[in-house]
């Protein structure tokens, strides 16, 4: 077993030209990661790879464009909560004022899932509140009131999405609805590389939201009911932690972050993080526990930091895509 999982990893050394975009709907991201994962494949010591359980991995060096360690790499495979990373992106694009109030509607609630949530149906809050909230602790009544309310509405928020990941060349992505909630939105390790490197590149408030350790609402009013009592009003802080425990761990420096879960995606996470002096993309998808997810971000990092990893190519030049 063993065996046969080291076989199904592999490293790589290679590095295409730089990215550029077209500006609008037309964005491009240069095609760097899949000319390096189609490029020639160097002789592996499976003896020093780390032994991972999700089923789809791919760790990325920005520096250097090469993909540093791949497993099923190319399997298009549902993606969960991974979604609202696009959705996010988008709701910045649509520069939409952040504090305008939005009112969570019976549409905003998980018909799919039946999933629950701390917002309630009748609440408001800001954009910026459900942005944070959708990046954050994973609402998704957030992220669907965030898709809702986007100039033109649902549909055409996400016939947005699709466009924007044509755009970055995510051609094994599609996406049906914002939250990830559907097992329809689906994707690779390679494709979602290239979209944390984008959305790292080019939007400092998702860095910044998404790495965020803990996000609160503030005081809140919460009435309490119980059996033969008089209801009773609270004033209760409504506090929310990141679903990624890495970025509220001292030795991880975490630049981007997303987790998502849905029983037919296992438990993802897409990263970019700084170890061992290299800027990472790690995309981790389909591993079956939250801890089993942390431990192999865990055995990549201590791997990257054994030296063990293919050495950077400092020769080489790099230029980010960049948004217009």
């Amino acid at each position: 077993m063993k065996k046969a999982l080291l076989t199904g990893l592999f490293l790589l050394g290679a590095h295409t030209g730089a990215a550029a975009l077209d500006g609008g709907t037309s964005l491009q991201l240069s095609n760097q990661i899949d000319t390096a994962m189609s490029a020639p494949r160097p002789m592996l010591d499976y003896a020093s790879m780390p032994e991972l359980s999700a089923q789809s991995v791919l760790v990325f060096d920005q520096a250097s464009g090469q993909p540093l360690l791949a497993k099923n790499a190319s399997m298009q495979t549902p993606i969960a909560s991974i979604t609202k990373l696009m959705t996010a992106m988008l709701v910045v694009d649509a520069g939409q004022p952040l504090d305008e109030r939005i009112t969570i509607t019976s549409e905003d609630r998980d018909t799919l899932k039946g999933t629950g949530s701390r917002l309630a149906i009748g609440a408001s809050y800001t954009r910026g509140q459900l942005l944070h909230l959708a990046l954050i602790a994973s609402d998704n009544r957030a992220a669907h009131a965030l898709g809702r309310t986007t100039t033109g509405g649902l549909d055409r928020f996400v016939a947005n999405m699709n466009r924007m990941a044509r755009a970055l060349r995510m051609n094994d992505t599609v996406y049906v609805e914002p939250t990830g909630l559907s097992s329809e939105n689906r994707s690779t390790a390679i494709d979602l590389a290239k979209l944390a490197d984008y959305a790292y590149q080019n939007y400092p408030e998702i860095r910044h939201i998404s790495t965020t350790g803990n996000y609160t609402l503030g005081t809140q009013r919460v009435v309490l009911k119980k059996k033969r009592r008089q209801p009773q009003v609270r004033y209760r802080q409504v506090a929310f932690n990141n679903t990624n425990r890495f970025t509220r761990a001292d030795d991880w420096d975490v630049g981007l972050s997303k987790t998502g879960f849905i029983n037919e995606a296992g438990h993802c996470l897409v990263m970019q993080a700084h170890v061992a002096q290299r800027d990472v993309i790690i995309v981790l998808l389909d591993a079956q526990g939250t801890s089993r997810r942390a431990g192999d971000a865990a055995r990549i990092k201590a791997w990257l930091e054994s030296g063990s990893a293919p050495s950077r190519r400092a020769d080489i030049p790099y230029t980010p895509a960049s948004r217009t």
